[in-house]
């Protein structure tokens, strides 16, 4: 893993825009994996700005969500079909055909499931999958004590995440306790992961991920064993890591095509 701490979210979101901007820039059609929540909306505006002085285009791109709720419709509130026009969709130039983001209001989603692991497939794979992490450890909603090879399917929600959820919706009786979510060995697949973290309520799980045992009960540790993951926190969700010094010594003796600082 390479871990990249900044001050405050919107020095992390810079960062990372700027990770996602390479693959637009330097790949013919790229495919990018995308993730709703709070901690990518300030990754969503970077975008939007770097698309508005006209410096990436999403034309030539394709894009595949990572999750959402079953039973919402893609016009709910709070679906992540309306989150994403909200927050990116409807501000930049990628076709509505390039769009690819997991139905939850489909009749059969056994076959859904496999109709999104086939079209992932066929897209020739993702390039860059941009994940959140949750405070139990979930990426995308899987959550702990779950297979660490799954692919996309229909996941429970824990209790936890469903609390988490909550503040999104009325109350927590609103919140669907099931999702369809790609699974962990579909981002496994990716060929390059980025993991997005801020606050200190992060922290434990962060932890976990980045210096504990590879284990179910923290998911997303399983990255541990991805080829290549960058990690983007803030100083708060970074504030637990044994190894934080280490860290920043190595980002600090980077060279010139490794650091994304770099024009």
């Amino acid at each position: 893993m390479e871990i990249i701490i900044r001050d405050n979210p919107q020095d992390c979101a810079r960062v990372a825009a700027k990770i996602v901007a390479k693959y637009l820039r330097g790949k013919k059609g790229p495919v990018l994996g995308l993730a709703t929540g709070g901690t990518p909306e300030g990754l969503y505006r970077q975008l939007i700005s770097l698309y508005r002085a006209k410096k990436i285009s999403f034309k030539n791109s394709t894009t595949f969500n990572l999750d959402e709720y079953v039973g919402l419709t893609h016009s709910h509130p709070q679906s992540y079909h309306r989150y994403m026009k909200e927050h990116l969709f409807d501000f930049i130039d990628i076709p509505e055909d390039k769009i690819n983001i997991p139905d939850g209001t489909a009749c059969d989603l056994r076959q859904t499931c496999l109709d999104y692991e086939a079209r992932i497939k066929a897209s020739g794979g993702i390039d860059l999958q941009v994940l959140g992490i949750g405070r139990n450890g979930h990426i995308g909603f899987n959550e702990p004590m779950g297979s660490l090879s799954s692919r996309t399917w229909i996941k429970i929600l824990t209790e936890n995440t469903i609390k988490d959820n909550a503040r999104f919706f009325e109350d927590a009786g609103k919140v669907p306790r099931h999702v369809i979510t790609m699974g962990i060995g579909t981002i496994m697949e990716a060929r390059h992961c980025m993991v997005m973290a801020c606050g200190w309520k992060k922290s434990q799980a962060v932890k976990a991920m980045i210096e504990g045992p590879v284990t179910a009960k923290w998911p997303a540790s399983a990255l541990q064993f991805h080829k290549r993951t960058t990690v983007v926190l803030d100083e708060a969700a970074a504030s637990l890591l044994f190894h934080k010094e280490h860290y920043g010594w190595v980002e600090k003796n980077l060279l010139e095509w490794q650091n994304y600082e770099m024009p």
